[in-house]
């Protein structure tokens, strides 16, 4: 199993860090229920206003839907009666989409290395998720290896390595231009080479609408399996919560080409207003291993469902 379960008193760091920041702006989140009814009375129309502002917090029409269907159901049953009602049923809601993806990372023993592909498009933070999640695995006891299979940038290569040096792992990587699929399969033999547990194989940042480098990613796939065929044993999907609804696009293109077994959310920090992951998490039931609200190490934490949405539902100040 991987991970040991943080301390208790960073994990309420990162979740206070989390509710302040994901709160910040003007959106749902920051939106008391109570606005929608001031005179306290739930009705179609306040859950017509709630389904628009779930659809401008990135949520998506469908799964806004699938959550106003739910409240309306309560509400002809009669069981919102007042703002905390509907506080507990829009919970409730977003808690049933959320709960299925809360899936920790687990390493699984192999015979060689445990491969982990990391993919996704330029800017989404990466080769940075590759240097926590490095670290974090140290951590935990593994011997890693990164390789810089993202041979495109120059600086890419460079990035890695100084999260090499950083964690104290080696860096297999070649020349610039080199075939992806021939630096990550070398990465692969050197890992088994020297009994290293987990691999973790950087890639190229990948625009979905370009088939031709999509093909690549399904090679560097194909290759691997050709070397274990277990391999990659995790392919995980490195998502930028900023770009909102292109994000779900970005997902579904990466799911179709590989078969995605993780995702991990980054820069819930920025301008994001959470509501992706919801739409993530109906529309495609992808485990999502981590959210990152920042750049230090500790800003990456595994995915929590029910903290998640006390976070959403929550106010940065107030604990209520």
């Amino acid at each position: 199993m991987f991970g040991k379960k943080e301390k208790p008193e960073k994990r309420e760091g990162f979740i206070k860090r989390l509710r302040a920041r994901i709160n910040r702006g003007d959106s749902w989140l920051t939106y008391d229920l109570a606005n929608l009814a001031p005179g306290g009375k739930i009705d179609n129309d306040v859950l017509d206003e709630l389904e628009s502002l779930l659809v401008m917090a990135d949520v998506g029409v469908e799964t806004t839907e699938r959550i106003i269907s739910d409240l309306q159901k309560s509400l002809a049953r009669k069981e919102l009666k007042n703002v905390e009602a509907l506080r507990l049923g829009l919970r409730q809601s977003l808690c049933d989409i959320l709960d299925p993806v809360e899936a920790p990372l687990t390493i699984e023993p192999t015979v060689g290395p445990f491969v982990i592909l990391m993919v996704g498009v330029n800017g989404a933070g990466k080769t940075t998720t590759i240097g926590k999640l490095a670290r974090r695995l140290k951590d935990d006891g593994y011997s890693v290896m990164l390789a810089a299979g993202d041979t495109f940038r120059a600086a890419a290569v460079e990035q890695l390595q100084a999260w090499g040096q950083r964690n104290d792992v080696p860096v297999i990587a070649q020349h610039s231009g080199a075939d992806p699929a021939a630096v990550i399969f070398d990465a692969l033999d050197a890992a088994r080479a020297r009994d290293i547990d987990v691999l973790l194989a950087d890639t190229a940042g990948r625009l979905q609408s370009q088939k031709g480098l999509m093909d690549e990613l399904t090679k560097v796939k194909r290759v691997l399996t050709r070397r274990d065929e277990t391999a990659p044993h995790e392919v995980m999907l490195v998502l930028d919560a900023s770009q909102g609804q292109n994000a779900l696009v970005q997902a579904e293109k990466f799911h179709d080409a590989l078969g995605l077994t993780g995702i991990t959310v980054t820069k819930l920090d920025g301008s994001a207003k959470g509501g992706i992951l919801l739409a993530i998490a109906n529309k495609l039931k992808v485990p999502v291993r981590f959210i990152g609200i920042g750049e230090a190490a500790e800003d990456m934490q595994t995915f929590v469902a029910e903290e998640f949405v006390n976070a959403l539902l929550t106010s940065g100040e107030t604990n209520k």
